[in-house]
């Protein structure tokens, strides 16, 4: 059966991104460091970027698609932080609160949804078929699912931001279960699942 999977590099402090993300950082101040083993060391950690980009179909947040806010017309053209080729090979449901047409890149293509990260995860669900559901992040988008997802994978990187978006702020708890970690030089792979005794 098709699942809902997670995967997101995070620090050791619990954050996902530092503070002020702009177009300049898009990962916050200091961000970079979280995801130095997804460039610094890819072919150590090839697995897990493999599994990052295997699924049928992407839900992610407005702020990981690009820095552009309020409507899309006040802003030049934003294709994603990505360039002309995005690494996700199948759609991408993008959450805004501001609707635009979709965009095709590279035999990818953007949906952008105004109803919400449940309507994100239906629409990616049908597209995806007997494929798994990514939800690429950002940490809001992955704490309005947080109870749909059967799989998170999160990537611990051994350094500290000490603030920007944390993970985890307001969920009270999750109900997972870790079931393997993995080492290297640059990061802590690590896989909860869904609690077995729990309903989909």
């Amino acid at each position: 059966m098709a699942e809902v999977v997670c995967d997101l590099a995070v620090s050791l402090d619990g954050f996902v991104a530092g503070p002020r993300q702009d177009i300049d950082h898009p990962l916050g101040v200091g961000g970079e460091a979280v995801h130095r083993w997804q460039f610094e060391a890819a072919e150590e950690n090839a697995a897990e970027l493999t599994a990052i980009v295997s699924s049928g179909a992407y839900v992610m947040g407005r702020n990981m698609f690009g820095p552009v806010r309020g409507p899309w017309e006040s802003a030049a053209p934003w294709d994603g932080w990505w360039g002309p080729v995005p690494p996700y090979h199948g759609p991408v449901f993008v959450l805004t609160h501001h609707a635009r047409p979709d965009l095709e890149l590279d035999g990818t293509t953007f949906h952008f949804v105004t109803g919400g990260a449940r309507e994100a995860l239906d629409r990616a669900r049908a597209a995806a078929g007997e494929r798994d559901v990514s939800v690429c992040g950002g940490a809001s988008t992955v704490r309005q699912l947080i109870g749909e997802i059967d799989e998170l994978r999160l990537h611990v990187a051994p350094v500290l931001l000490g603030a920007g978006e944390r993970l985890f702020d307001g969920v009270t708890s999750v109900d997972l279960v870790p079931v393997a970690a993995r080492a290297t030089d640059l990061v802590l792979h690590t896989t909860y699942r869904r609690h077995a005794t729990r309903p989909r």
